[in-house]
């Protein structure tokens, strides 16, 4: 792996036992022992600042649910979109005025503290990862049983929750939307960052010839991730390299579409996928003119969203166990320094994952 993130990633082995200890000792709801928890959360929309680490009460899982003990928690670009409520599309789904969940995050990592009502594939103790739309950024969150599966083995808990949504979102892109096969032509942009990380190994896995765009600083790491080739994009232009590519996953669309389409072949596909765009519509604008395009060429232009499953969740824990696929985890943060971590993500150019370690 990328020497710069061995000393990272024995941390964070050590990390993992520790979250492990925490966890299988903190009480269950129910006990004589404390009923809260602490939690970054927000009451209003804005920068990172409007996060409070607060004392709120631990929930009780109902039917179907099972509460973790959150370990460690990741957080993405999607996060800080919703934080700050911009563009301002996103409030038509997560609240208006303020946001309609208080508490950040999606991806989380831990173990089973209790299970609720017909719940009988997991129980108390399990290490498992997955995602929940209560806030993970807690000390512990209700989430629907469908939503988890074990941690591998190999894999500590800061690197479970690196996981669901980013690698989610490069196996449906490259697997569903491209279908990308082996022999094929893979480009990816952003290629070190959280999803660009995870689709040079899964487009890899599916047996395609990687291209990686990034960085000088990033060179190596995207090298070690298997990519076969590397642009870099301070000293060369991937759209002007006369080289074409079967699939070409934007994760940063730095370029026109017209532009990115001449690196196309011509039956070829591309799948745009950085989440910004205007203040208001974000990157509708660009989805919108990305399908009348497709209607006059033999170019397919796909943007998607992608959609969390318990069977993608997986295949993903199938890829990690086997080592196809590692997490690259950029920074690490406590719970206490969530505004920090947000802020971080919100600046751009992360390596990987940044998770909250509880």
């Amino acid at each position: 792996m990328y020497e710069a993130n061995t000393k990272a990633r024995d941390e964070e082995a050590s990390v993992g036992t520790e979250q492990r200890s925490k966890a299988a000792a903190d009480p269950v709801p129910g006990t004589h022992k404390a009923r809260t928890m602490r939690a970054a959360v927000q009451h209003r929309y804005g920068p990172p600042s409007v996060l409070e680490s607060s004392e709120i009460e631990i929930p009780m899982p109902g039917r179907g649910e099972v509460l973790v003990r959150v370990g460690a928690a990741s957080i993405h670009p999607g996060d800080y979109f919703i934080m700050t409520g911009r563009p301002y599309v996103v409030r038509l789904v997560f609240g208006l005025r303020r946001p309609r969940n208080g508490i950040p995050g999606r991806d989380l990592a831990g173990v089973v503290a209790a299970v609720g009502k017909d719940v009988t594939a997991l129980r108390p103790g399990d290490e498992v990862f997955g995602w929940s739309t209560a806030g993970t950024l807690a000390e512990h969150a209700c989430v629907p049983v469908d939503n988890l599966v074990p941690v591998p083995a190999n894999l500590s808990l800061a690197e479970a929750a690196a996981v669901p949504t980013s690698a989610m979102t490069a196996l449906q892109a490259l697997r569903n939307i491209a279908k990308a096969q082996p022999g094929q032509t893979v480009l990816i942009t952003g290629a070190s960052g959280g999803v660009g990380s995870f689709a040079v190994q899964i487009a890899k896995a599916l047996g395609a010839e990687v291209t990686a765009v990034c960085s000088t600083r990033n060179v190596d790491l995207v090298r070690s991730l298997g990519a076969d080739h590397v642009v870099d994009y301070t000293t060369a232009d991937f759209t002007r390299t006369g080289q074409r590519y079967d699939v070409i996953l934007d994760n940063v669309e730095a370029q026109p579409l017209s532009a990115v389409r001449r690196a196309l072949t011509p039956t070829g596909t591309l799948i745009p996928n950085s989440g910004h765009g205007g203040r208001w519509l974000g990157p509708i604008g660009r989805i919108i003119t990305a399908h009348v395009l497709s209607g006059f060429t033999r170019q397919q232009l796909k943007p998607f969203t992608s959609v969390e499953t318990r069977d993608d969740l997986l295949t993903l824990a199938d890829l990690l166990a086997t080592r196809q696929l590692t997490p690259v985890i950029d920074r690490t943060y406590r719970l206490d320094e969530a505004a920090d971590a947000l802020r971080y993500i919100g600046a751009g150019h992360t390596q990987g994952k940044v998770v909250i370690t509880l």
